[in-house]
């Protein structure tokens, strides 16, 4: 599930759901038919989120179940003269599961979720219609009488709706600009102008390639508070937020890029903490107020945001990792490690976030290159090159590359 998806889930079922709740179990499958009507019915440990969406070229239909595990299976179904021809299924994702039925030709479909019944727990109800025709009335079940007569149906996904395959969106945002010029190098090289040559090389390079997608903080010289470059990160649904700098350091022999992810706590070293002090400045903000926390009991909307925090910074000291090993070939590192501070640009609950310092302005020798078109060039290649390959690892749910992987597997 996509870490917003995911967040919103918590909000939304925070008044009703404990927290701790273990991942679903998909426990059996039963499936019965009357003409040209079938249903399929998923036996369950417990609730689950779902989505279904039909493929065309050969015809199926897909169930994603969101942090469900399958410990049964499909093999006891008869499926011989229904139009489901054959069952596959597979992870995904982050412990998610894909059913993928084969279809002889399309159908209809009417799914919901049924609560615990009597003897019965949680089920997923999938009726498939062939041509057109209404779904299974409850009186033709009642030989079923497993699963009882269906609530009013809300579609998870229209049938025959093509795949989304959404391009990632990676928000590029060149530091400084206008007003502040950022860090000023010995021959009057100004950090804002390097940061934004590189992150329109980036933008450009992103644009190519198919499944991403981008936006660039400022694409000329005009100043951006630090809170409203987090705001237009959430407000374009980034997947992946990356704050481009060409910093000063505290001494000059100080040479070297480096990544930088948020930290809740202390910072990881005495240049992570200048660095973060020297960027924040007097423009500091509260994550808990990027969030729609204001209606929710305060020590509940404490625990919500810890945890999406966690996992943002979990998923972006990854993403740092990936960047700086690209780089590592491109020019000299100052740190090894991904370091953490509080910096108030990487402070978005739910996207992961990194400041890339592509080199000291202040150091004499990475001026020299800074400046220079073809270094600017490799350091946005090496960019590039870093957060594709983390999201070749961790593509969201939805996304082309996601779609793309599942079909070389097969889940499609």
């Amino acid at each position: 599930m996509h870490r917003r998806q995911l967040l919103n889930f918590l909000l939304a079922s925070a008044a009703v759901l404990p927290f701790g709740l273990s991942a679903a179990q998909i426990q059996n499958a039963r499936l019965w038919r009357d003409g040209n009507k079938l249903r399929l019915v998923l036996d369950l440990s417990g609730p689950i989120q779902y989505k279904t969406f039909s493929l065309t070229a050969p015809e199926r239909l897909i169930i994603d179940l969101s942090g469900a595990k399958l410990t049964g299976d499909f093999r006891q179904l008869a499926l011989g003269n229904t139009v489901i021809r054959s069952i596959r299924s597979g992870h995904f994702g982050q412990g998610d599961t894909r059913i993928v039925l084969d279809l002889a030709s399309p159908v209809q479909l009417n799914s919901f979720l049924l609560p615990p019944e009597g003897a019965q727990g949680h089920r997923l109800v999938l009726d498939l219609t062939s041509n057109g025709s209404a779904a299974v009335p409850p009186a033709t079940l009642a030989a079923a009488p497993a699963v009882a007569a269906p609530p009013p149906v809300r579609h998870e996904a229209a049938s025959g709706k093509a795949h989304p395959k959404r391009d990632i969106m990676v928000v590029v945002d060149p530091g400084h600009g206008g007003k502040d010029p950022g860090a000023v190098g010995s021959k009057g090289e100004r950090e804002k102008d390097v940061v934004l040559s590189i992150g329109r090389l980036l933008a450009k390079r992103l644009k190519r390639e198919k499944g991403f997608d981008v936006r660039l903080v400022r694409n000329d010289d005009f100043f951006v508070p630090l809170r409203k470059r987090v705001e237009f990160s959430r407000k374009n649904k980034a997947d992946m937020f990356i704050s481009v700098h060409a910093d000063a350091a505290p001494r000059i022999t100080a040479s070297g890029a480096s990544v930088f992810a948020l930290s809740e706590g202390g910072a990881t070293s005495t240049t992570a903490r200048f660095m973060a002090q020297r960027e924040n400045g007097a423009d500091l903000l509260g994550a808990q107020s990027l969030l729609n926390l204001k209606d929710k009991d305060p020590m509940l909307a404490g625990v919500i945001l810890d945890m999406s925090m966690n996992a943002t910074i979990a998923s972006s000291l990854q993403l740092g990792h990936s960047v700086l090993g690209s780089l590592e070939g491109i020019t000299t590192l100052h740190q090894k490690r991904v370091e953490q501070a509080g910096f108030a640009v990487l402070k978005s609950p739910d996207v992961p976030s990194i400041l890339v310092e592509t080199g000291f302005i202040s150091n004499a020798r990475d001026s020299q290159r800074l400046v220079t078109a073809r270094h600017q060039q490799a350091i946005a290649d090496g960019l590039f090159e870093g957060l594709k390959r983390y999201f070749e690892k961790n593509p969201p749910a939805d996304s082309y590359i996601a779609w793309q992987q599942q079909m070389q597997e097969g889940l499609v």
